[in-house]
């Protein structure tokens, strides 16, 4: 069954429809919850904390993709969460939590659900299979991964209509070898080295003699 018509099936399972899924009339809110047994009513464009249906059918989703592409080893511990703290970005991966993150405003645009999902995916795919040597987020091995997952055109920003937010680069580092500065809009918690520095020197692994100095904030 397609994706789309298996979140149809779990929203009307559920209660819950996204708007501009099929069955929505236009005097209809965003997103209805049927009474008990789950006492949370969402609102417009929120999707519900707790576990539901529509999000098991994306959770297995992921899960086969990863299978039928060589990663049958993390499937089972990959996690799918629609995450409210989500403003401009669409999804977000984290290979080390085994976890997909979608913005709840995909509801508004349910086409676009199994895109993202697809797109975080290749992050955690591509990261997979070169093991613990760093990869650039949408580098040539990512764009492998997307093509693997059947989204060969994908790019790495959406154009969805999510509302904008700007934030000045306060903090400036610079790498001690090639000198290249990075801007940054948080101080860095973690010790990050210069990614072109370490793939040239030390076959793309982490070297601290390319960590990246604290230049400057405002």
């Amino acid at each position: 069954m397609p994706l789309l018509r298996q979140l149809e099936f779990a929203f009307r399972s559920t209660g819950i429809w996204p708007v501009g899924l099929p069955g929505v009339s236009p005097g209809e809110s965003a997103i209805e919850q049927v009474p008990p047994p789950q006492p949370v009513r969402p609102v417009a464009g929120k999707m519900p904390t707790c576990p539901t249906a529509e999000t098991a059918v994306l959770l297995q989703t992921a899960r086969d993709l990863l299978n039928a592409n060589g990663a049958s080893r993390i499937a089972n511990d990959l996690r799918v969460e629609w995450n409210s703290r989500l403003k401009t970005a669409a999804g977000r991966a984290d290979y080390h939590e085994k976890l997909i993150s979608l913005n709840p405003r995909l509801s508004e645009y349910p086409i676009e659900i199994d895109r993202t999902l697809r797109h975080e995916l290749a992050h955690i795919l591509a990261q997979f299979r070169v093991g613990r040597r760093r990869i650039s987020p949408h580098g040539g091995e990512w764009q492998e991964a997307c093509l693997d997952l059947g989204i060969a055109d994908e790019k790495r920003c959406h154009n969805l209509p999510f509302p904008a937010r700007t934030c000045a680069a306060r903090f400036v580092y610079r790498c001690p070898n090639c000198r290249q500065e990075f801007r940054r809009v948080r101080r860095l918690r973690r010790a990050v080295a210069c990614l072109a520095c370490c793939r040239k020197h030390n076959g793309g692994g982490f070297d601290p003699r390319f960590r990246l100095r604290l230049m400057s904030s405002c």
